[in-house]
């Protein structure tokens, strides 16, 4: 199939940082003609259904290279959040997009034309800007494909299949949460086993116990929470806001922000690092339908009373966020009976039987 357009307007929109609106699918293969020129062949792998209204893209699992999985768009998933391709500086290293019309770009220039299934052309020299922002390269999608290529993919039994992206959530210019739907199928029976996902990724929660004129108090925040429509009390935690696994910072900076103390990073115990390691040392409050996996970390201090007065009813959290945060501070005795919170009941069970078999380290 013959290209259209000239030259001059298919750079163009490589070269354009911030593409509104890309619909396409691709799987090139390169072929590196020389330093100047590269020579590249295009080829879709989408159905006459996909290419007209689906966004599908098409990867292999590192162990299964034998099992391809069918990356498919829900309707309403649009395609910049789905997939957006990073390019480069040099078009000679870039991953060229196979567009399916109209394409507009910034400056409200619209690329007219059809799917570029079949695709071989020489280029000079282009210079694009980097850009990457979607849903299949996320490090909340990559680690839960790394987690079932390691866990229920890992002695042959099942396969997966397709994953069907159902919503994208972005927070500011990362991928915050994902919806989405794998086929998961057991080989023996053929049949698929459950797969909705609501992916959020890893997690840190801390427990704090203060001490004061011997007794033992718990600092717990309220806060709304609107899927469960309730005021809940529970531990200080938070999401991990980027991949780089810095989860003792991350449950100094959620302290700090929720309750408006600053503890010490060597002063804190993780606690999921007592289970066994078969468990990936976290923990997993609903993996029947999230990926979550909390990491509990334990701070022991000694504090004057005043101290505690000061903590209750304080009122914290991050206001721009939506963030409407009260402290409270609760005999430790009875924590366990003044909250439904998962991640304080674990905290306890946690905490208990570290001390009871001696693996806490002295204060």
């Amino acid at each position: 199939m013959a290209l259209r357009h000239p030259l001059q307007s298919f750079a163009f929109l490589l070269a354009s940082s911030k593409a509104k609106k890309l619909g396409f699918s691709f799987a090139p293969i390169l072929q590196l003609n020389s330093r100047r020129s590269l020579r590249r062949t295009i080829c879709t792998a989408m159905s006459t259904e996909s290419s007209s209204s689906q966004l599908t893209h098409t990867i292999t699992v590192p162990s299964r290279p034998a099992e391809p999985v069918h990356i498919v768009a829900a309707p309403g998933v649009n395609s910049s959040d789905f997939r957006r391709v990073s390019l480069p500086l040099s078009l000679s290293l870039a991953t060229l997009v196979v567009l399916t019309p109209p394409v507009e770009v910034e400056d409200n220039r619209v690329v007219n034309g059809e799917t570029l299934q079949h695709l071989s052309y020489t280029f000079g020299w282009v210079n694009c800007t980097s850009y990457c922002r979607n849903a299949i390269e996320s490090s909340l999608f990559k680690q839960w494909l790394k987690n079932t290529e390691m866990g229920i993919l890992a002695n042959g039994a099942m396969s997966l299949t397709q994953v069907l992206i159902q919503g994208v959530d972005m927070f500011g210019k990362h991928v915050g949460f994902l919806k989405f739907k794998a086929d998961v199928i057991d080989k023996e029976t053929g049949k698929k086993v459950p797969g909705i996902v609501f992916a959020r990724g890893p997690a840190v929660a801390v427990l704090i116990l203060l001490e004061s004129e011997g007794e033992t108090f718990v600092v717990l925040t309220e806060q709304v929470r609107v899927p469960v429509g309730r005021l809940v009390l529970e531990l200080p935690a938070g999401m991990l806001d980027d991949d780089k696994g810095d989860f003792v910072g991350t449950a100094v900076r959620e302290v700090e922000e929720e309750i408006g103390i600053r503890l010490n990073p060597k002063d804190m115990v993780d606690l999921t690092s007592f289970l066994d390691p078969s468990t990936g040392c976290r923990v997993f409050p609903s993996p029947g339908g999230c990926d979550e996996e909390i990491s509990v970390f334990l701070y022991r201090g000694h504090v004057d009373k005043e101290v505690i007065v000061q903590l209750q009813g304080k009122e914290t959290g991050l206001r721009e966020r939506g963030e409407l945060i009260v402290v409270h501070v609760v005999d430790y005795e009875n924590l366990w009976r003044v909250t439904a919170d998962a991640k304080t009941l674990v905290a306890i069970a946690l905490y208990e039987m570290a001390k009871k078999r001696g693996l806490l380290p002295p204060r």
